[in-house]
């Protein structure tokens, strides 16, 4: 029974790695305020950003994901509003994405590998070495695939103070409810797919995940482990509550992993990476009200004899 499992399984696993998303990625036009940054990753590689100061006395700084296949510029939309309010947003393009080089032999697809971590920690590192870096820490801010690798360079550095993140998702979780799904639709016993226990799907997952890792020579690094170690830093996660991608189900299996302070918020009909074209002006309140509370009313570590956040942490590592 078991290698009928892993016969039928399996091949899903791979499958879904490897297929790429139908929606259309958004792409911004620069604005003229903006200074671009590159930055160089352990590895080798240039990746181009751009810092956007605020509009305002400063409160803060914040680093936004992007979603996989959109430019930096793509960031507007999410950011605009917060520099108005006082906050500094730092956005970069992963390898492979907008103007930052492709890495040979190297397709980024949606999902998070080692490669998308690297670039995280890059970015991180950059905004702790600026002459204006704030020494309280930074906000992060991400959206889908950009999220979700920001949080796993959460987990590690606490240079970051709090998250906000919308439409993330993580390998496990998103992929054992569509083995149960695809094997439904495809077997010839399709009854079995719903009496295993999620425990040995997500066996019969990791082992998809290895054969995927050496087909594509990359390290597929789970969320699932990292959600815990985010706390006791705040997280806001919003996610659409019409997403059919990455289900609302989904989200709660991945939010229920999170540790104290957290706080979900499904924005009802929204589709994958529409909640802030639907809730709008909602959106934008909760989210600076967010940052505000979490970040802009950090005491800096002169005022209070803290050390600076982050200040132990190591340089971005190498694959």
């Amino acid at each position: 029974m078991h290698l009928y499992i892993r016969r039928t399984y399996v091949p899903v696993v791979v499958r879904i790695f490897q297929e790429k998303p139908l929606f259309i990625m958004p792409f911004g036009q620069p604005v003229a305020d903006a200074e671009e940054v590159a930055l160089m990753t352990p590895d080798g590689l240039t990746l181009h950003g751009c810092y956007l100061r605020a509009t305002q006395p400063r409160k803060g700084v914040l680093l936004f994901g992007l979603e996989f296949g959109s430019n930096r510029w793509a960031c507007l939309p999410y950011c605009e509003f917060l520099r108005a309010v006082g906050y500094d947003i730092f956005t970069f393009e992963m390898r492979g994405q907008g103007e930052s080089p492709a890495q040979t032999g190297y397709e980024p697809l949606q999902w998070v590998t080692d490669f998308e971590v690297i670039d995280f920690q890059t970015a991180v590192a950059y905004l702790k070495t600026r002459a204006d870096r704030d020494p309280r820490g930074i906000g992060f801010f991400g959206l889908s695939k950009g999220g979700s690798a920001g949080l796993m360079v959460a987990a590690q550095d606490p240079y970051i103070r709090c998250c906000v993140v919308d439409g993330i998702f993580a390998s496990l979780t998103t992929t054992v409810p569509y083995m149960r799904r695809f094997v439904q639709i495809y077997s010839r016993v399709p009854w079995l797919a719903k009496h295993f226990p999620y425990w040995y799907l997500r066996i019969v997952g990791n082992m998809g995940l290895r054969k995927i890792e050496k087909l594509r020579d990359c390290h597929y690094p789970l969320l699932e482990r990292s959600m815990p170690k985010l706390s006791p830093r705040p997280l806001l996660m919003i996610h659409g509550g019409g997403d059919i991608y990455i289900t609302p189900e989904m989200a709660k299996s991945l939010f229920a992993l999170a540790q104290q302070p957290k706080e979900l918020w499904l924005v009802e009909k929204a589709k994958h990476n529409q909640s802030l074209h639907l809730a709008g002006d909602e959106y934008k309140k909760r989210v600076q009200e967010f940052f505000d509370k979490n970040l802009a009313g950090l005491p800096s570590p002169a005022s209070n004899g803290a050390p600076q956040p982050g200040a132990t942490q190591t340089e971005p590592s190498s694959r």
